[in-house]
């Protein structure tokens, strides 16, 4: 079984702002696109568990609009990270105080009074254990989702529970729109 991470559209917010938890829509059209891609390249039968956001929501419902084989609930375990009052914010106009905090105590830290690295991982990985347990199970499985859900599973994949510094978070993710593909063997526990 391989575990699909699917990114969400391009959402339509300023570039550099802050949007974890902010429920920004997608692209319309990235969005279209995106579901013509997947839907060719998507398995049959695959069980699909998306993002509350509407960004993720936008992308699943246009995908299971094209293929209706395709069964999708929605899981809160795989909201983007909650960056609590820096949502919205400019990333520049944050200041260095504030992100200097949240590296220098990163995993338990709650940029802007919201999530810690080390509950938004606890999150996702209750997530993923779930994966883990559909995979066992011989089910087929793939999450809408976001950038910094596809970093979390890429840190669970490699037996990485919560990092404990920043540069230990994953600097890359699929682009919008985009996937990346956990095999099965990738599945291991947390």
């Amino acid at each position: 079984m391989t575990l699909w991470l699917i990114r969400h559209a391009r959402p339509l917010v300023a570039p550099g702002v802050c949007y974890g938890a902010l429920d920004v829509p997608a692209e319309p059209q990235d969005t279209r696109r995106a579901a013509e891609r997947l839907a060719g390249a998507l398995p049959p039968g695959l069980a699909l568990r998306c993002s509350p956001r509407q960004r993720c929501q936008q992308l699943a419902g246009a995908l299971t609009a094209l293929r209706p084989d395709l069964a999708c609930t929605t899981d809160p375990r795989l909201a983007e990270m909650d960056f609590g009052a820096w949502e919205g914010q400019r990333w520049e106009a944050l200041g260095a105080a504030a992100l200097a905090a949240w590296s220098a105590d990163f995993a338990q830290h709650r940029p802007g009074g919201g999530e810690s690295v080390q509950t938004f991982m606890r999150r996702v990985g209750a997530a993923w254990d779930e994966a883990r347990a559909a995979r066992l199970e011989g089910q087929a499985l793939g999450w809408i989702t976001h950038a910094g859900v596809i970093r979390a599973a890429g840190l669970l994949a490699s037996g990485i529970a919560c990092p404990e510094r920043a540069d230990q978070w994953p600097p890359d993710a699929p682009g919008y729109g985009q996937w990346r593909c956990l095999p099965a063997t990738d599945l291991q526990p947390r």
